[in-house]
């Protein structure tokens, strides 16, 4: 039986192959409105555009005056005006070299800022953590610390500085071990007592001598503490609780989680306490440069001299606040949020 072969022949090849089509990406429609984040910076220049406006028509030419001042000597004229004379640094050399007080009230202003700042970081950061504990009237505690501040403020301010009881509360002439009969309620301990404390330690007087001063004027402490104490209890509330269960799961005891967790986590607040502490130390009212510069002010031909010590005193509190930031920067622990 013969068998017939059939022989397929291959399809004749293509050629001119028809060009493949690319498939165009959709068209973008340009959305009319603007963006989530423009419209919130938009928002945010709007709030800040009353200030902006104050600031440029009405902060901006005091700073020019007063950096105009600073430089040269004004004299009142008979029939009304002024006449300006530029003097150049004499006005900073009178302050630095002539006014004996100056050069003594701001040394003794910073000294007692450094003693200042970490007291008051640390006292704030120890009540946020009591505070942030779950407990009964937690609200009403956190309400009695900050009533402080707001008594610290504007009018009620001017009416407690005539106050015999603050003056009674801020006087810390001697301890209650020192016999005089005139103790008064701040000066809880004196160095004596300290001394007597630590006498099983060896401790330097300087470190005693620095004990004593925060002791005696915690009250000054526990008013200026309420803004830092709330924004330490904004950083710890950020905190999430899964963290602190990890730990608690692995053995880690309170100590260690709030020096592994805590502390790490609120730095960046330490920064900002740190820095609002020095700011609000050194511009109050109540702080014996800016007391002195007021004073100079007032007296006769004092608004050269006085600008000259403000701006002298302004560049030293930046220079302050950017030695802080430098120190507290290297050990701030910022969390990645992927």
């Amino acid at each position: 039986m013969n068998k017939t072969e059939v022989k397929k022949h291959p399809a004749p090849a293509n050629r001119h192959p028809a060009p493949v089509k690319k498939a165009s990406a959709p068209v973008k429609k340009k959305s009319r409105g603007a963006s989530l984040d423009a419209r919130k910076a938009r928002s945010g220049w709007l709030f800040l555009l009353p200030f902006v406006i104050g600031l440029a028509l009405i902060y901006v030419p005091i700073i020019y005056d007063s950096i105009k001042f600073s430089f040269g000597a004004v004299k009142t004229l008979p029939g009304g005006g002024f006449a300006y004379k530029f003097v150049g640094f004499a006005n900073y050399n009178e302050a630095l070299t002539v006014d004996a007080y100056f050069v003594q009230t701001l040394t003794s202003g910073i000294k007692e800022l450094l003693f200042d700042i970490p007291a008051i970081v640390i006292f704030s950061l120890f009540m946020a953590v009591l505070l942030n504990q779950k407990m009964l009237g937690r609200a009403a505690f956190r309400a009695i610390f900050f009533i402080p501040v707001i008594l610290c403020t504007g009018l009620i301010d001017q009416i407690d500085s005539s106050n015999a009881l603050t003056q009674y509360m801020s006087d810390n002439t001697s301890g209650i071990d020192s016999g005089a009969g005139t103790d008064t309620v701040n000066a809880v301990v004196s160095m004596t007592d300290i001394q007597w404390m630590f006498e099983s330690m060896k401790v330097g007087t300087e470190l005693t001598q620095y004990v004593v001063n925060i002791m005696n004027n915690i009250y000054d402490i526990i008013n200026r503490s309420g803004v830092q104490m709330l924004i330490f209890l904004a950083g710890l509330q950020s905190i999430s609780p899964a963290i602190y269960e990890s730990c608690n799961i692995d053995g880690a005891s309170a100590w260690e989680a709030f020096w592994k967790i805590t502390i790490p986590m609120v730095s960046p607040m330490i920064l900002v306490n740190a820095i609002y502490t020095v700011i609000d130390a050194l511009t109050s009212a109540t702080n014996p440069v800016m007391d002195y510069i007021s004073g100079v002010y007032v007296g006769n031909g004092g608004r050269e001299l006085s600008s000259a010590m403000a701006w002298m005193y302004f560049l030293i509190v930046i220079g302050i606040i950017g030695i802080v930031s430098a120190l507290l920067s290297a050990f701030i622990f910022y969390q990645r949020r992927d």
